[in-house]
């Protein structure tokens, strides 16, 4: 969703003539696009700030930006520490850069604007892309779930839900530039609504489009996982048979204190239901090891949901307090050793888990859309299977954007090898 908010400020730049570079050191503007998802993202941001006041300490007409979480999250933090960041905009103040970079404003003093929106969605805003294969696209801003380790809802508001009308020319004009995939974005996908209008209905408009070839979106929530969609997905063929279902947890007394709104069963009883329908599914998730007050039976119940479920990937992570979540209150804090030894134990039984799913394509015959070069061989190409399989193969004069045929002869780790169909 960043490099979507990246995409779109962009584009509005450019409306004012201004053009892209690759270097720092030849910008008049910079602009950092923040996260505050996990604390590692903002102790980032603060070491890219202090690179970035030296290089203003050289060059005091250079402009010093902080857009999206972060900025709405930390931005008295950041006025007080970091004096020499000119502009500070939350995820919805997108639209005020043209004006408060013109000529005619004289920013005498650092500019904020913070202010959270229930009705800004970009609708009529177009990201500036660079060449590629796969387009992000979001759908809705905001997020009503509130699961009480998160800090999204405060800093990118509500959840409202752009029209379908404006994602279809979206759509268009991504198609128009060559791109072959589309990725939908939300912070909770499947509870997009417009005007009566629900998310299985946005992706049969999606699919109508023609020169898309596959879709994608990001992150369903198991709470709103209906029948309509798992029928879109068994009956359109764009729509890629890969779900990102995000677990958190596998204990209920841990998936109550996050607010998750669903329990295990739940969660193991619509897995289920997914590749009993959805043939060839591939599911992912997101996992979260040391929450307040997870014991060692709760863990252990979270890794016999891997074990029922065994996911095709994870992404796994170490909880980390986030200040002004209801999960921050918390006083039951697990030690960090405890958490790094959870997190090693959940990541080596993932990758048991990532090689079996693997190991079952050996002998299939796949399609395939080609990405780019392999980063080991000049000789081979990359390419990604309907089921979000990253597959390497030898070239034979294909070029990135060409779907192919290719019949997998190897698995090893989350990585499939494969050779063109003569």
């Amino acid at each position: 969703m960043n490099e979507y908010d990246s995409e779109l400020v962009a584009g509005l730049l450019e409306k004012e003539n201004y053009s892209r570079t690759e270097a720092s050191d030849e910008a008049h503007l910079i602009l950092l696009n923040t996260c505050s998802v996990r604390e590692h993202a903002e102790d980032k941001v603060h070491a890219r700030l202090g690179n970035l006041k030296i290089h203003k300490d050289r060059n005091p007409d250079v402009k010093i930006g902080i857009l999206g979480c972060m900025a709405q999250n930390l931005k008295e933090d950041l006025l007080k520490s970091k004096p020499y960041v000119d502009i500070i905009l939350g995820p919805d103040s997108y639209r005020r850069l043209p004006e408060l970079l013109s000529p005619a404003t004289v920013l005498d003093d650092n500019i904020v604007d913070t202010k959270l929106s229930r009705m800004e969605v970009y609708d009529d805003l177009f990201p500036a892309r660079r060449e590629g294969i796969n387009a992000w696209i979001s759908i809705m801003r905001g997020c009503d779930k509130f699961c009480t380790f998160c800090i999204v809802p405060f800093t990118r508001g509500r959840e409202r839900s752009r029209s379908i009308d404006s994602i279809v020319e979206e759509v268009h004009q991504i198609s128009a530039a060559g791109f072959k995939e589309v990725t939908l974005l939300g912070q909770n996908v499947n509870s997009f609504q417009h005007e009566g209008r629900r998310f299985h209905e946005l992706l049969a408009e999606v699919s109508a489009v023609a020169g898309i070839e596959r879709i994608r979106y990001t992150s369903p929530h198991p709470q709103d996982f209906d029948d309509d969609l798992l029928r879109i997905h068994a009956e359109n063929p764009k729509v890629c048979n890969h779900i990102h279902f995000p677990l958190q947890a596998g204990s209920d007394p841990v998936l109550e204190r996050m607010n998750r709104t669903y329990t295990r069963q739940h969660f193991l009883n619509l897995a289920k239901k997914m590749r009993d329908t959805i043939p060839g599914l591939s599911i992912s998730t997101d996992m979260i090891v040391g929450f307040p007050g997870e014991t060692e039976a709760d863990f252990q119940l979270t890794l016999d949901v891997m074990k029922q479920v065994k996911f095709d990937a994870a992404f796994t992570f170490k909880y980390s307090s986030r200040p002004g979540t209801k999960a921050s209150e918390f006083e039951d804090t697990i030690p960090e050793a405890v958490k790094q030894d959870r997190l090693q134990r959940m990541i080596v039984l993932q990758k048991e888990h990532t090689l079996l799913r693997n190991q079952g394509h050996i002998g299939e015959v796949l399609e395939v859309l080609v990405e780019k070069n392999s980063k080991k061989s000049e000789n081979q190409h990359q390419g990604r299977t309907r089921s979000n399989k990253i597959v390497i193969f030898d070239k034979a004069g294909e070029q990135p954007g060409d779907l192919v045929t290719v019949e997998i002869v190897d698995a090893q780790g989350i990585t499939l090898f494969g050779r063109i169909e003569d």
